[in-house]
This record gives structure tokens, sequence and C-alpha cells, in this order.
């Protein structure tokens, strides 16, 4: 047992090209031996029955010489008759099966009469008509058979050295036979196994190539792939390489995945890091200035008016407490807390906005355009919303010089969309800010002049705006030229079937 498992374990161990070579040669040895024993043994046996044939024939003659003198047991003058092959051997028995007279043919003499030793071998034969062999010393291997007529009984033999010979001459040559065929088919199996496994050499070449790669850190390029011609799913190496390359294009898939998430990930670090950078010293701008008016109140009111400290201290912590719920509702919609949830008419909303940056913003020039075939409503919270459009308007008025005209316009699609435009003649917003206008804290004071010398924002508006349009299920977008500066805010229509809006809303446009 454990050396059958010790020459398992030693098969096992070598390569597919070695144990297929070593199975399909034992497979063509046994086959040629089967093939070469079935051969041996039917040839012999047809040689047998033929020599069987002459045995029968000649015991027949030396039994037909012998009644001619039946009172003589000892008679074996049947012998000299013309017929008998040379080597034959003819022999008289008695009743009990004892050898009387034993002789055998020579070439050109008379017949030699047979040893005892050799007449003891043939002893046992019975007169049956069967056939027997026997090896007789000094003569060889006999094919026997007995016969017997009326109390005369005939032993006959023929030599079986010339089937004997034949047989081995047979052997000898489907050996040879055999053994120039097995090393054909062994060197051609040899071939065609290295060639049908090269695929699957090349298929593991591109394993290994694989496995080099550093797949746990660094940038990793694209993997080593299968070649095609060896992905063919007909055969079992191209199943193999297809199921490889497939195996490959799902690391792939997944590491670029995991690097994407990293680089979210880093990203999310590096905007969090500059979110709170950013936090940190837009409260700590107004805190100082609390700070400072108070320390001069502290000081004496010779050092500084009572009332425009407070009003200084009112203002800036006004614009801390703005900055506060600003990130506050930020975090809410990162959060995803949900909004208030109601049908809104953005037409009316948006004029309300325009009203109220009309009275806030008298240097510039208002329009609102209406182009409604159908009721401008949207199922969402008014008050954000509102914000929204505020953001917009009080972006359009303080980042653009006094005379801009400003257009603001909703209009219903038939993609059941409400959209919004909102639309200044101004300076634009400069290339290189445009991909971050809607990031927190981004602020365009270095190319868009401020209307008044008054104060920037946080640069948190367009991010509010962009958070509360994304939690309405909308989008916004930005394009600026100079000249013309355009936001973009499109939200899904409320499902309600509503009447038609009154034509005198359907297209107009106004300066207010």
């Amino acid at each position: 047992m454990n050396l059958l498992t010790r020459n398992r374990g030693r098969l096992h161990g070598r390569s597919l090209r070695t144990r297929l070579l070593l199975f399909i040669s034992a497979t063509l040895v046994v086959v040629c031996a089967a093939m070469s024993l079935t051969t041996v043994l039917a040839q012999r046996a047809y040689l047998l029955d033929n020599l069987d044939d002459r045995v029968g024939n000649a015991a027949e003659r030396s039994l037909g010489g012998a009644e001619l003198q039946p009172a003589l047991d000892d008679y074996l003058g049947f012998l000299l008759e013309n017929g008998h092959a040379v080597g034959t051997l003819g022999a008289r028995f008695d009743d009990k099966g004892t050898i009387i007279a034993a002789a055998v043919v020579r070439q050109d003499a008379p017949p030699r009469n047979l040893t005892a030793a050799q007449r003891a071998a043939l002893t046992g034969i019975t007169a049956d008509s069967a056939m027997h062999t026997r090896t007789v010393p000094g003569l060889g291997t006999y094919r026997l058979t007995a016969l017997d007529s009326k109390g005369v009984r005939v032993l006959t033999g023929l030599p079986m050295d010339d089937v004997q010979d034949m047989i081995s001459g047979l052997v000898a040559v489907e050996a040879a036979v055999a053994l120039a065929g097995l090393t054909v088919a062994g060197c051609l199996c040899a071939v065609v196994i290295r060639r049908q496994l090269r695929p699957l050499g090349r298929v593991a070449a591109t394993a290994v190539e694989v496995s080099r790669s550093p797949l746990g850190h660094g940038e990793v390029t694209a993997l080593t792939r299968v070649p095609e011609r060896d992905t063919d799913p007909g055969s079992e190496a191209g199943q193999v390489g297809a199921a490889l390359n497939l195996m490959i294009d799902h690391v792939e898939s997944s590491l670029a995945e995991r690097r994407r998430g990293e680089e979210q990930m880093r990203r999310s670090e590096e905007r969090m890091r500059r979110f709170l950078a950013d936090a940190s010293h837009e409260l700590r701008t107004p805190l100082a200035s609390i700070a400072g008016y108070a320390e001069l109140m502290n000081r004496g009111t010779d050092r500084i008016e009572p009332g425009l400290a407070w009003r200084r201290v009112t203002a800036e912590s006004a614009r801390m407490t703005g900055l506060v719920e600003d990130l506050l509702l930020l975090a809410r919609l990162d959060e995803g807390r949900p909004l208030a949830s109601a049908e809104v008419d953005l037409a009316a909303l948006l004029a309300e906005a325009v009203w109220d940056a009309r009275a806030a913003g008298t240097g510039h020039e208002w329009q609102l355009h209406l182009s409604l075939d159908a009721p401008a409503l949207v199922v969402g919270d008014e008050a954000r919303l509102h914000q929204v459009l505020a953001n917009l308007l009080a972006n359009a008025r303080t980042h653009t010089p006094a005379g801009t005209t400003v257009t603001a316009g909703v209009e219903a699609t038939a993609a059941r969309t409400v959209v919004i435009r909102v639309r200044d003649d101004g300076p634009g917003i400069p290339p290189a800010l445009l991909p971050t206008v809607f990031e927190r804290f981004t602020r365009a004071d270095a190319s868009r002049a401020r209307a008044g010398g008054k104060e920037g924002g946080s640069g948190l508006g367009l991010a509010i705006a962009t958070a509360i349009i994304g939690a309405h299920g909308g989008r916004i977008d930005v394009t600026s030229v100079p000249g013309r500066t355009e936001f973009t805010i499109e939200l899904p229509a409320a499902t309600t079937e509503l009447p038609p809006a009154e034509p005198a809303l359907r297209a107009r446009t106004a300066s207010v």
C-alpha cells in the first residue's frame, strides 16, 4: 500500500506532458501486447489444427497397415509405406497401454526403434482418438494420437518442431514490429503532445507574469492577456485561456474600482480638510472682530464710539450665525435628511425672488421671463428652493458691476421637467474657476468685481444650491463667457395633472 501510494505521488508530481506520454505509451504497450498475443494464439491454433489433421491421417494409414498383420502385435512394417513423413513415430501397444514396439521414420534409412526411455514417454496414451502432446527424449516434442480397430492398437505421432519454429519466428517478428511501432508512436505522441500543450504553456506563462505584477500596491498598468489564438472555446486549453482572461478582467476592474475608491476617499479627505480649514478661517474672522471690538470697549469709550462698536459686533455675529447655519444646512443635506415636501409653483417663487433682488440691487436691471405652456409645479421644500433662487440672484448682484442686466426665466418642458435660467451680461466667471464653482468656499473675488465695495460671501452659496437641487432630484449647471453667464436649474415636474396655465403667463418678459 505504501509503495502504491508512493508511486502515485511520483506520477502526480510529474508534468502533464510526461503523464500523458506515459499513459499513452502504457496504453499502446497493452494494445500491442494484446494484438501480438491474439495473433500468436490464433496462428498457433491454426497450425495445431493443421498438424492434428496430418497426425490423424498418418494414424489412419498406420492402422490400415497394421490391420494387414493382426496376429503380429509388434509389427511396424506399415512405417515403411510411402506417405509417412520423416520423423513420423509409430508404436504398437497392448490393451493395458504397454508399448510393445515403437520406431521413428528416418531419411533414406529403415525406421529406428525407440529406446526404453523414449518408450516410457509414450505410456499412458489410450486409443480414444484424442490428440496428445509429449516430449520424447532425443526426438523433441510430438503430437500423438492412438487408434484401435478390432484389437489392433496403433500409436502415431508427428514432430511439432515446425510449428514451434513458426510460432517462435512469429513471436520474434511481432516483438520487433511492436517495438518499432511503439518507438515511432511514442515519438509521434511526444511531438503531438508537446505541440498541443503549447497553448497551456503560454497560458501558464501569462499567469506567472500576472502573478509578478504589484497588485497589492503601486500603480498597476494593463495586465498581460492570453493571446486570442489561445482562447478558442472549442478546446480545453482555449477554455482555460478564456477563463484566465476573464479573471484578469475581473482583477483589473476590481483594482480600478479600488483605485477609484481610494482616489475618492483621498479627495474626500482633502475636501474635508479644506472645508474645516476654510470654515475655521471664516469663523475666526468674525470672532476676531467681535473680540477686538469687545477689547476696545473694555479699554474705555474714548477709544471707540459704543454705538458703532455694538453695531459692528452685531453685524459680525449675524455673519457668523449665517455661516454656522449654512454649515449646518450642508451637513444635514450630506446626511440625506429629508426636506419638506409640498407642491411648489416655481413661477411665483421666482417672481418673488426677483422682486427681492430688485429691492436689494437697485443699480442692476432685472428682468423676469415666463414661458409656460403648463404650470411650473414641482414637489419640494419651498423655503429651500427660494433660498437657491435667492443665492443665484445674489451672486449675480454681488459679482457684477452696476448696470448689468440680470434675466431670470422659468419654463415647463415636454419632458415633464421645469427649467429655471438665471442669466447676466457681466464679466463672466474665469475659466480656471469654472470647474470648481459649485465646490464649497469657492470665491470669484479676484475676477468678478463686487458692487459697491461690499464684502463677499463665504463661498457656500452655490454649494448649498447644488446640494438642495440634488436633494430634489434635479441638477444645476453653469456656462460662462465674457458678457454672458447663465445658471440652469432642471427639476422634475409634479406628477399631478393640473389645468393649463393662464394665457397671460404662457410667454411674458417683464422688467421689474
